[in-house]
């Protein structure tokens, strides 16, 4: 995922006295108040209405940042994360109860638990693309587990940031959690703050030096990163349906998206009808839309146009771009040359390079042959396909027969694996990501059944232990 988060540039933006907020949230959790499941339920429950009862002034916000439209503001930021709080409300009772464990036999007389404890105070550094799900998002977890936080808004999202400041005081705790705005260099001394843990959604490149940062602190961090999530289309899949879902995945917010369709591998039989249907479905999906997809500034709009110049590949739909409107055609490049930006890069935008291969195993191996993507996406209606695929690609996620709708349920973990992420969450896993799972053991004192294993040690007691341990 492209960010500027935590870009080593400037002084910091914020007003804010980052050393003096932190200390605040540090003591409202050592009173113990966040830890009591009334509390954690009350402000869940607030977080789910601060986005209900604000989903028109967050729909302006985010059409001022990225130019979305009201439905994909509601069907993104605000359904998924007013839905995440909902989720974790009803069920942070369920989720803190002890799990007793059963012991060995040389344990006994005892008992053994799981016990869920907070870290203390996190910080969350959020990304511009879903300003309130990939902030207010991962926070669900945070206050479900019992923590006080801190919120980092990017500020390349500048209106969602402001508003995300001006709602969160209004509906939560303002002495538990707290939004700072600022550039990188405000997220710079936040993370020289040593919060207890630490999640951060960007960029590979940047989740890198926020790592950095955090060791000095040993601080635990959660890293939703990116990379260049692959969909395969296999020669037996559902063409028609596979092109739809692949268009409109691809033009959400006009793919800025972190698990959005980075690049196609289709077998060579159903290639050309495959291009032709997404033609299809972009003309359908953009109709009275000829300029294109918003980009969100300069900077990313000439990063993407220059990529598209460069390219080896057929430029096979769109290919126009608006530079004052910052505005990309959808565009489909046929066979670019592996080595080029499009295809050595994250994207990031609503381009999308499809390559032909002449079997699924060269598929695989294409997928392999790169980094661990955060999504891996396959078309097929064979069962055979679908679990080669699932056993030989890693992936942080997997969505057969469509793409993203893992991020979007609170019944699985989201998150990468190698230079895509670190850590996972949402609904229970989210609980789980901002909890130490500390281990108690309590046993009783009388009687003192264990007494033989005290010194001296005779060849009696050294039998028993070894039937025993």
């Amino acid at each position: 995922m492209t960010t500027e988060s935590v870009a080593p540039v400037g002084v910091s933006s914020t007003t804010t006295d980052i050393p003096a907020t932190v200390r605040r949230l540090r003591q409202t959790f050592a009173t113990g108040r966040t830890r009591s499941v009334e509390w954690r339920k009350g402000q869940l429950r607030a977080l789910e209405r601060l986005m209900t009862e604000n989903e028109t002034a967050i729909a302006d916000a985010l059409d001022k940042d990225l130019g979305r439209s009201p439905f994909e503001a509601w069907l993104a930021d605000v359904a998924s994360t007013a839905g995440e709080a909902a989720f974790a409300a009803k069920n942070v009772g369920k989720w803190m109860k002890r799990r007793h464990r059963l012991l060995e036999m040389s344990q006994l007389p005892g008992r053994g638990w799981v016990e869920h404890e907070p870290y203390g105070t996190v910080l969350i550094i959020g990304a511009w693309n879903f300003p309130f799900a990939l902030t207010l998002g991962p926070a669900v977890g945070a206050i479900a587990a019992g923590n006080t936080v801190v919120l980092k808004p990017s500020e390349v999202a500048p209106a969602s940031a402001a508003l995300m400041a001006e709602l969160v005081p209004r509906y939560l705790d303002k002495d538990a959690i707290a939004v700072i705005e600022g550039d990188g260099a405000v997220s710079q001394e936040l993370i020289a703050q040593g919060f207890d843990h630490l999640l951060f959604t960007g960029g590979t490149e940047i989740g890198r030096k926020v790592y950095e940062g955090a060791a000095a602190h040993l601080t635990p961090v959660t890293l939703e990163l990116g990379g260049k999530s692959p969909v395969i289309v296999s020669a037996d899949a559902d063409v028609e349906v596979a092109a739809k879902r692949i268009a409109w995945t691809k033009l959400i917010n006009s793919g800025q998206i972190c698990i959005a369709p980075d690049y196609v591998i289709a077998e060579a039989p159903i290639r050309d009808q495959l291009v032709d249907r997404i033609r299809a479905a972009v003309q359908e999906f953009e109709a009275g839309n000829a300029a294109g997809k918003k980009i969100v500034n300069e900077r990313h709009f000439n990063r993407l146009t220059t990529a598209l110049a460069a390219t080896k590949g057929q430029v096979a739909v769109g290919g126009g771009s608006d530079p004052a409107g910052l505005k990309i055609q959808p565009t489909v490049v046929v066979d670019p040359d592996p080595g080029e930006p499009l295809m050595t890069d994250e994207i990031f935008g609503p381009i999308l390079p499809i390559v032909t291969v002449q079997s699924l195993t060269e598929a695989i191996d294409f997928v392999n042959a790169r980094p661990k993507p955060l999504a891996a996406y396959l078309f097929t209606k064979t069962k055979a396909v679908r679990e080669r695929v699932i056993r030989e690609v890693p992936a942080g996620g997997m969505v057969i027969n469509h793409l993203l709708f893992h991020f979007a349920t609170h019944k699985l973990p989201f998150g990468g694996v190698g230079p895509s992420g670190l850590g996972a969450y949402h609904g229970k896993f989210g609980f789980e990501e901002f909890s130490h799972r500390k281990s108690v053991m309590t046993k009783p004192t009388r009687p003192d059944i264990a007494a033989f294993i005290y010194p001296p040690y005779t060849e009696k007691a050294w039998k028993l232990a070894r039937k025993l341990f």
